[in-house]
This record gives structure tokens, C-alpha cells and sequence, in this order.
């Protein structure tokens, strides 16, 4: 999966992007939303990311996402069904130069899915350590396979499933 690696330096502005999309989301999704919540890298405040804005949204029917994917694609989406993950509904979205901008990740509410990732953007958000050493790790990636997503998200792979079951621990 060859597509350019960039990570930069956390930017504040990424807060205020996830704010105007939640606002859009909301009117998409319904009645049907629950809450929205900004996770991954760009949510973590200190650490450098891929400048795309991850999105998680609880909702209360999983599957009435699926009649809501016109909507969606209404505001640029693509809407990518489970995109293997199951009881997830994905979506992504470029700009017009075709950079990946955004990733919807839509769960049903207090799901495993949807409960990891905000315990992995608490965690992070709590240990300061645990979130530097991600970063240097993704910029170490980003380095050494800078045209290949699919090498830098393998190399993330281990470090992520370690500090998600730190993350889940500590949670409860």
C-alpha cells in the first residue's frame, strides 16, 4: 500500500478542525449520534502526526449509519463500509489535491471499538513518556518508509496493541 508518510509537529489548529467537522457530523449522522470525540494522534496533544483528523462517533444502531452514507458523502466522504473492522462504519476524506484531510470511525456506543481508542487517546493524553516515545517512534517510521503507509502502520503495530491494553487497564 504505497502512499506518502508525513508526520508533523502537533498543531493546535487541529483542535478547532475537529470541532467544525463534529459540528457537520452531528447534522449528517442524526438523531442517531451519541458524541463525538477527536482521537488519534492529532488529539494528543505534544506529539507529531499525520495531519489527518480522526474522528470516533458513538451512535446508538450501527447499522442505521449505512442509510446516513448519502449524507456523508454529501460533505466529501467516501464511505468504506467495515473497512475491516467489524461493527465499525469508516469513512474518509480528501481535499481537491486528493490528501487524505479526515477518517470517520463510527461505533455503536460503549462498543470494544470505540472504547479502545479513547482509552489509547486518554492514556496518552495522562503518561506524557508513553506519548513521546510514540512520537519518536512514528517519526523513526515516517523516515524509513516515507512512500509506505502500509510499513509505517505495521511498525506502529506492537507499540499501539501494547499501550491499548495499558490503556484499557488503567481505565477501569
Amino acid at each position: 500500500m504505497l502512499r506518502r508518510v508525513v508526520v508533523e509537529p502537533h498543531d493546535p489548529s487541529w483542535a478547532g478542525a475537529f470541532e467544525a467537522e463534529a459540528t457537520q457530523l452531528v447534522q449528517a449522522l442524526g438523531s442517531n449520534l451519541v458524541e463525538c470525540h477527536h482521537i488519534g494522534s492529532t488529539a494528543i496533544p505534544g506529539i507529531y502526526a499525520k495531519p489527518i483528523i480522526d474522528v470516533l462517533v458513538e451512535v446508538v444502531d450501527i447499522d442505521a449509519v449505512d442509510a446516513r452514507s448519502p449524507a456523508m458523502e454529501a460533505l466529501g466522504y467516501e464511505a468504506m463500509g467495515e473497512c475491516g473492522i467489524a461493527g465499525r462504519r469508516f469513512f474518509r476524506r480528501n481535499n481537491a489535491s486528493q490528501v487524505r484531510t479526515h477518517h470517520v470511525h463510527v461505533f455503536a456506543e460503549g462498543t470494544p471499538g470505540a472504547t479502545r481508542h479513547i482509552a489509547f487517546r486518554d492514556f496518552m493524553r495522562a503518561h506524557p513518556a508513553h506519548a513521546r516515545q510514540y512520537s519518536e517512534l512514528k517519526r523513526g517510521l515516517a523516515s524509513a518508509h516515507p512512500q509506505d503507509i502500509g510499513q509505517y502502520m505495521a511498525g506502529k503495530d506492537s507499540f499501539i496493541k501494547d499501550m491499548e491494553r495499558r490503556a484499557l487497564a488503567w481505565c477501569r
